[in-house]
Formats: C-alpha cells, structure tokens, sequence
C-alpha cells in the first residue's frame, strides 16, 4: 500500500504535509473519531481524500455548500480520483444511476448534502455502499450555539447507525469551546482525537481602522498586489468595483446576484492575476485556492468574529507577510447593534413569513414534505411587499427551526434520458413524423441518453436538426409531457426543500424558548465583535485566541494595538542620539546592521528614524550601506 506522502505527491504533487494533516489522516487511517480544528487555508480537505484514496470503499463528504462541492468534485477529476456529488439540481433517474455507480464502488469519493442524506431514495442505496469514511465539512453547523446552525447536520450521527464501524472525521475552521463541545456530542464522536491548530497567524499583520471615509482609506491602503475587498451589499461590491477602477487600479467584482458567467469570468481574471483586486460579498472565498492573497481588506465590519476570522484568514495562505485590515465607523457599530432585532423578530412575524411562502410556493395543507421547490427571493419579497433583509432572517430563522432549507444558487445544465422504450419510439415516429424526426435526432447525436441523463446544449440540436430554439424546446418540452424522455431545463437559481407537512400558520410549532437562547447568544457574539473593533489597548490577537479558547501567553506584536504600544514606548530622539553620538566616537556602522540590533517588531521605528536623520542632511549613506555623517 503506498504511503500518505506518496498519494500526495502522486496526485497533488506537494512533498509535504500542512501542520497536523499527516497525523489527523494517521488517526483516519486506524480507525479513530477525530475532529480537526484547522484555520482557513489549512487544508482540510486533504485530510479525508488522502485517506480516501488508501481505503477500501467510498469516502462519504457531507458538506452543505453545493457550489463548493461541485467545485472541489471537478477539481478531484481533473487530478484522476473518481468523485461524484449529490445535489438537487439531479432529477431521479440521474440520481439513481449516480446511486447504483457508488454502489459498485465506482467512487472513491460522494460529495452529498446532509439534507440528501435523509431521503427516502438515498437511504435506501446507502445500506448497500461500502463507506469507508464519513466526514463532515463545516461541522460547526452542527451547533445551535454557533454563527452558522443548520438543523439538517443534526440527523448525520443517524448515519453511525448504518456505518458503525466507519471512522467519523468533523472538520470546521472556526469553533468556540461550546461549539466544539457540540459537535463531539451531537455527532455522536467515540474516544475521538482532536486535533486543533493555533488560531494565530503570525504572518497576517491585523490592523483595524475607524474611517468616515472608507472610499479614501481604501484607495490609500489596499494592496495592489493581489487583495481582496469585502462589502457586505452587492451595489456596495459594484460601486466599490468601478471607484478602483477610475484610479487605474485592475478590479473585479463577485456577489450571488451576478450571472455565473459574469461570476466565473470575475473569478478567473482574479485567479490568472488579470484582476488584482477581487471586490466581492461574503460569498466569495470558500474553497478557493489562491495563497499569495498579500492583503484581506474589509470595506464593512463582519457581524461577528468567526466571519471575520475565517475571511481575514484567506490572505497569506503561502505564509508570507500579508495584512487584513478592517475599516469601521458608527454606521458599522449601529448596524451591529441593530442586527439583534433584526435576526430574532417576533413570532407574529415569522408566521406571517410562513404564510407567504406556502402561499408563493402554493402548498396547500397537508402536503407532504421533503419536495424542492424554486424560490425566487427577491420575486418573493416583491410580491408580497416584504422587506428583503427582514424577510430573510425570518427564512432562515424558521430554517433552524427544521422547517425548510434554502439552498444557494447553483447552475444546473440541461440533461435527457429516454423513459420510453425503442418500440414505443418507432411507433411514435409514425404517428407523428415531427416528434420521431427530433427523437431519431437525439439518438443519434448522445449514445448514452437511453442509459442515464445526458448534458445536451439545446443550441447544439437544433443546429443539427435545421430547427429553430423556438421551435425545438416546446417539442421536447411536449415529449416530457408525454413521458417519452425526462428533459431537466438549465436553470440558476436558489431552492427550497421543503421539509414538513405544511399547516395553518396559526398552529405552527415554533420553539420560542431556543429563539431566545439563540438571541442571546447573538448578543454576546455581537459584543464581542463590537468590543474587538473598539479596542486599542489589547492585542488583537491575543483577543481573538481567547474567544476561541486559547491561552496566549504573549502579545503578536504585529497588530495595529501592539504596534502602537511600540512606538510609545520607542523613543525615536534617543535613536537619534545613540546612532549620531556612535558615529562622533568613529564607531563604524552599516544600514542593516543597525537595524538588526532591534527585536523585529521595533523595525519599523529605526528604519523611519535612519530616513529622517538622511532627510535632515544629519548622515549619509554610502553604496554599501555603510552610515556616514555628513559633512
């Protein structure tokens, strides 16, 4: 069998192991519970294909982002592992044949939803799959008391039952103490490892910044090297986008409500450099693998710290010297404030909500549950003349109460698989020479379109058959009527599953006494982001590893609160003094020698001090750095 290091090396080309990779896969690999506590960048998702690919069976990856697992999915077989995932956007008999496929051992690794690992068809084709490991991505979403609860990743322990033997690995990169405590428990975890890596980052230089121009701060401070600027409204993004834009700096903009198109091309003119500044909305960043990002500058204060963390945590991903800067004002700390009431409204409302959606989805009561069903937000909240930011914490809020899941939007391609058999379809063409003329069409341009759904591009047909769009797509949308083939239509767009037996509004079943609970607890996250902004007197390192539960024994000494405590307590005259008085007395001093004379952090000081002296006509510097009075 080979070893870790050589899968590594055979599929992913590096020779070495991130800090803690090797041992988390060295616990997978004897069979232990484990979770992994990694910070953004660690690569945690190694930590199971690794793995993965040295067991017998499949790898079950449990995450809840559709778009990052397809994503990680096409990434794996551009490299040679077979993956595969499970989304929505699959139609029965795709997903069947996907299911058979693990099945017989075809993958080595089944991306899948916690929502679809609760199906009815899924369960019934997991029993017979050999699954090797179960992992769970972004297992704080597991927690009530955490930033990010779904209540789906409370049914995956559910799974231990079937798979009692497979070895559970959770990973997050951003768990207070309860919410690690949360995840042992609710994951049901036997005699786990855990494994968890320092928060600190000693090569990201924090700097938090109070700006009542945020435009003028931005233009001065970002790195036009390759950044990164987060807003939190999509016009924001695009204003922020075209302001770069008019100084000559090379911007792209990236938020949910762009085409994908618009959003691949965004992403690629970023990745190939094309682009050195990426303005986007907090959907942009998980999963992507860039680690020369030289600066994370937040244009708005995140709501709270985990947020902040992981998406500060995207710059100096290599480990060289980067910054995150976060610029805030009053508008930011009301907005914080704010963000209480508006994430916990009262009950009328969320029953009102309610009402709406079965309402704009038409369900009418007593239908029955676990169906997906498009939802529009924004026709959503235009229909009914909602405010969208309201409305969509009242969404999510009866979300966690295990009602519904919203899904993100995600682009699904068109697909066809014949239902019919052959005789049928010869007996078609004879009835009606039009539709047997378009069938005969599609036999023979995809041979696989009898045996599983099939990718076709309409524009492609139609081309072949000298037909045109208008005329092809109501054909084959007649042919699916008539149960002769499934036709999945492309489409974007965001879903929601529906997950209970709908009922009148007024007999809901809401869990007030979690509400509150949860309220609280956004309470003291909202404090804590508040106070972490606010502060100037405590490292701010050594503030954010005690808020995940560390113990720093030491100031970072390269935030902005530690820099400023530096240069109060440097006297930059008796730099002055000590430098120019050295040199009376005939001492020889070289740029760089001097400068290393001072702890890393004191640096900045004396290099500033040397220029002023040089300003000033006071010394002079030779071509070999050598320092000089000047005569």
């Amino acid at each position: 069998m080979p070893t870790p290091e050589q899968i590594l090396k055979q599929y992913w080309g590096y020779d070495h192991f991130r800090p803690y990779q090797r041992e988390i896969i060295g616990s997978i690999l004897e069979g232990r519970d484990t979770l992994a506590l990694l910070p953004t960048g660690g690569g945690k998702s190694v930590c199971y294909q690794v793995p993965a690919m040295m067991m017998e069976g499949i790898c079950l990856v449990i995450s809840p982002l559709i778009a990052l697992m397809q994503d990680q999915v096409n990434r794996l077989k551009q490299i040679g592992i077979p993956a595969e995932c499970l989304h929505s956007g699959l139609r029965y008999h795709a997903l069947k044949q996907l299911l058979e496929n693990a099945q017989q051992g075809e993958y080595k690794l089944l991306y899948i939803s916690p929502e679809r690992l609760q199906t009815r068809m899924f369960k019934d084709f997991m029993r017979e799959m050999d699954v090797s490991l179960i992992a769970v991505d972004e297992a704080h979403c597991i927690s009530q008391w955490g930033h990010d609860f779904r209540p789906s990743y409370l049914k995956i322990a559910r799974a231990r039952e079937v798979y009692p033997k497979s070895p559970v690995l959770a990973l997050t990169a951003s768990a207070t103490t309860d919410v690690r405590a949360d995840i042992l428990k609710q994951l049901k975890l036997k005699d786990p490892v855990v494994y968890k890596q320092s928060f600190a980052r000693e090569n990201i230089f924090y700097d938090i910044r109070y700006s009542e121009n945020k435009n003028a701060d931005t233009l001065n401070n970002i790195n036009t090297d390759c950044s990164i600027v987060y807003c939190r409204s999509r016009k924001q993004t695009e204003t922020a986008s075209k302001f770069l834009g008019q100084f000559g700096m090379s911007s792209a903009a990236y938020h949910a409500g762009m085409s994908k198109e618009r959003r691949e091309e965004a992403q690629q003119q970023w990745m190939s450099n094309e682009a050195a500044i990426m303005v986007a909305t907090t959907a942009f960043g998980m999963g992507i693998d860039k680690p020369d990002v030289r600066m994370v500058l937040h244009y708005d204060a995140p709501e709270h710290l985990e947020a902040w963390y992981q998406e500060a945590g995207r710059a100096g991903r290599d480990g060289l010297p980067s910054q995150a800067i976060t610029l805030y004002n009053t508008g930011d700390i009301g907005r914080l404030y704010d963000s209480i009431a508006l994430q916990y409204p009262p009950e009328a409302y969320l029953r009102q909500v309610y009402q709406k959606v079965v309402e704009y989805l038409q369900i009418p009561i007593g239908a029955e549950p676990d169906k997906y069903y498009s939802f529009d937000l924004a026709d959503f909240c235009k229909k009914f003349a909602l405010i969208p930011t309201h409305a969509i914490h009242a969404l999510k809020l009866l979300e966690q109460e295990g009602l519904w899941t919203l899904t993100e939007s995600v682009y699904n391609p068109a697909t066809i698989m014949f239902t019919a058999d052959r005789y049928t379809l010869d007996d078609l063409a004879r009835v009606n020479p039009t539709l047997g003329y378009v069938t005969i069409g599609l036999l023979r341009m995809y041979n696989t379109i009898f045996h599983y759904p099939t990718h076709i591009r309409e524009s492609a047909i139609a081309r072949q058959l000298k037909m045109k769009m208008e005329e092809l797509i109501p054909i084959l949308d007649r042919l699916d009527n008539m149960e002769i083939l499934e036709y999945n239509k492309p489409g974007e767009g965001p879903q929601l599953f529906f997950h209970h037996y709908r009922v009148d509004s007024r007999y809901l079943n809401i869990d007030l006494n979690r509400i509150n609970i949860l309220r609280k607890r956004h309470e003291v996250r909202t404090e804590a982001i508040i106070g972490f902004l606010q502060n100037s007197s405590v490292c701010r390192e050594r503030q954010l590893l005690a808020y995940f539960g560390e113990r720093p024994q030491k100031d970072c000494g390269h935030c902005d609160v530690c820099r400023a405590k530096l240069e109060k307590c440097l006297d930059p005259r008796k730099i002055k003094d000590d430098i120019v008085a050295q040199l009376k007395q005939g001492s020889v001093l070289v740029f760089e020698e001097v400068v290393k004379l001072y702890p890393e952090n004191e640096k900045p000081v004396v290099i500033s001090v040397i220029r002023e002296l040089i300003d000033d006509w006071v010394i002079r510097l030779g071509t070999d750095g050598e320092i000089f009075m000047d005569d």
